[in-house]
């Protein structure tokens, strides 16, 4: 569960139900699943690991919009960087007591996916033998997070859409308006303008969802968090196992950071795991780290490319190269700064200071795409 600890876990693909207030009506009809966390944690942000200025700033960020229970966030973050635990936490810092439902957008077929979130009469489709609450009656005054949205299909963009503007929803097969009470966070795993610039989400919708964003920066742009996370995975694991908490040695530690983590803290929680079961002894060596040694294109599409660059039999310097490479990611990004620097695997300044010198703007990218 990314950057954080006393992470929550249930079947691939299916709904979460938080919190120890729920609708007469859902109580009845799902089972709930309550985390006492969630109403005892002092602390709503105690349990996400890093002292980083990214991952201290975007803690800032969602200890500020929980004051804001009716707006819309959406986090926005490789997998494996917590947004899930972004939304508990902005979640317990606003209304604890109430539900905290998170559904993947990406495990439920779409023809499921519609009466998940907003529920069914009775009669609505072959099969549907009682009325059901939805995900979003679920929710009642909590906080709904739709996890992987990017992945929602477009004819439930536009009925999600309509629910965000209108406050209100119905089931289907229904006639009556219900009101939309609870806060909804929606978390993308790739960046939103991609998705819109490919024509698969509305337009709409994005900037519909992007009131107040937050974005997660993966595990290889903050280096100086690797290390934490990784002890607080191996005390996790020997609180499990009833064992003394197993120690990196400094030479494991300085492999831990020069690793990428494409996995970002899910890959480094299962590296501790492994390794405090290699280690016999009480020190995590080098010899104990089986790190997987390879590349994933950050936080996009493989199928989406902006353009190619060419190298003519005369040459082309590296500036030159460099330039392009900005332009093409820029446009691919639709202009989005920080999107585009995440692809290239430099930090937002750099990318700034790299466009100011070589004399690129946004303005002049989007007029030529």
């Amino acid at each position: 569960m990314s950057v954080a600890t006393n992470h929550h876990t249930s079947t691939a693909g299916a709904p979460e139900f938080r919190g120890d207030m729920m609708p007469a009506a859902a109580r009845h009809s799902r089972p709930a699943l309550v985390d006492a966390s969630i109403v005892a944690d002092a602390e709503p942000f105690s349990h996400i690991v890093g002292a980083s200025p990214a991952i201290r700033e975007a803690i800032a960020l969602a200890q500020q919009v929980a004051e804001s229970p009716l707006t819309t966030v959406l986090l926005e973050g490789e997998t494996g960087t917590g947004k899930e635990l972004f939304a508990r936490g902005i979640h317990r810092a606003g209304t604890s007591s109430e539900p905290f439902v998170a559904i993947n957008c990406a495990a439920i077929p779409g023809n499921l996916l519609e009466s998940e979130l907003f529920g069914h009469e009775r009669g609505a489709f072959t099969g549907a033998t009682d009325s059901k609450p939805g995900l979003l009656e679920h929710a009642h005054t909590g906080t709904l997070f739709l996890d992987e949205v990017n992945q929602l299909p477009l004819d439930l963009q536009s009925k999600l859409l309509r629910v965000l503007e209108d406050r209100t929803f119905r089931r289907v097969g229904g006639a009556h308006e219900i009101r939309l009470c609870c806060r909804v966070i929606a978390g993308s795993n790739a960046p939103l303008e991609i998705a819109v610039s490919a024509g698969r989400f509305r337009s709409d919708l994005f900037f519909r969802l992007n009131v107040f964003r937050i974005e997660l920066s993966p595990l290889r742009m903050r280096p100086m968090d690797i290390v934490p996370i990784a002890e607080q995975f191996l005390h996790e694991v020997a609180v499990r196992r009833g064992a003394p908490t197993k120690v990196l040695d400094e030479n494991a530690k300085a492999l831990l950071r020069q690793h990428s983590w494409p996995g970002n803290a899910r890959e480094v929680r299962n590296v501790m795991e492994r390794a405090s079961i290699l280690a016999g002894g009480e020190i995590i060596t080098q010899a104990h780290l089986k790190l997987q040694h390879r590349e994933l294109i950050p936080f996009g599409d493989a199928e989406n490319v902006a353009g190619m660059i060419a190298i003519p039999t005369r040459g082309k310097s590296l500036e030159e190269i460099e330039r392009e490479a900005i332009r093409h990611t820029m446009i691919l990004t639709a202009g989005n700064l920080s999107a585009a620097a995440r692809i290239l695997g430099i930090s937002r300044p750099t990318l700034a200071r790299k466009m100011r010198d070589g004399g690129i703007t946004r303005r002049s990218l989007l007029a030529s795409s």
